[in-house]
């Protein structure tokens, strides 16, 4: 009996030595498909980024647009500063500078992560058709941008004459941008960019109707 008792011993032992072998084995096998699961979760996680940065034609196209259409409204609204006479085209010119701005900035980034050519900071004096996207003529492609004619005009006044052609310059420039950001809204792809148009949309819809008024009383 003793000696049976200690080959069946010898055996759970041996048993218990390969069950503990099986177990390391498969916790290794465990970790290698947490690894494959992590790893599906990296992808998950890059496939999510790669949604989050898709977009299409349209949205190049808009950043490409969009970025000069901004900088000269920019450029108008700085001249504002020193010859504007009335305290609400300084006060609206102001606002126009402060969120257009950033907005530039932006476009500008998301450009160089897709790996597209960026609007050079001259290309919204009137030189559209070099532009990538933008037709020869610079007008279709580009509504409601001035030409480098009127903002040589628009240098040259000062006072309540100023004010007039700066408000009704802005008007133009500021439906062509509802233009453009209507076609972002409607075929654009990447979130951001729609959402941007959107904004622009309620923003420089607002802000027509306020320099409208402000023509209509003077």
């Amino acid at each position: 009996m003793s000696t049976t008792l200690h080959h069946l011993t010898r055996r759970v032992a041996l048993i218990a030595t390969a069950a503990t072998a099986s177990l390391v084995l498969a916790a290794c096998g465990g970790s290698s498909d947490t690894g494959s699961a992590g790893s599906g979760n990296g992808s998950a996680s890059s496939s999510s980024s790669n949604a989050a940065g898709a977009h299409n034609t349209q949205d190049v196209s808009f950043a490409q647009g969009m970025i000069p259409h901004h900088q000269q409204a920019v450029q108008m609204a700085q001249l504002a500063a020193d010859r504007a006479s009335s305290a609400q085209v300084k006060d609206l010119a102001a606002r126009i500078e402060k969120a257009q701005d950033p907005e530039i900035s932006t476009m500008t980034g998301w450009l160089k992560s897709w790996g597209k050519d960026v609007p050079s900071s001259d290309s919204s004096m009137g030189s559209m058709g070099s532009m990538p996207g933008m037709d020869q003529s610079g007008g279709s492609s580009m509504p409601g941008i001035m030409s480098s004619a009127h903002m040589a005009e628009l240098k040259k006044m000062s006072g309540k004459e100023f004010d007039t052609m700066f408000l009704t310059m802005m008007v133009e420039h500021h439906k062509g941008a509802v233009e453009m950001a209507t076609t972002e809204k409607g075929k654009g792809e990447y979130g951001p960019a729609t959402s941007m148009a959107d904004g622009i949309i309620t923003t420089q819809n607002a802000e027509i109707s306020e320099m409208n008024k402000v023509l209509g009383k003077s």
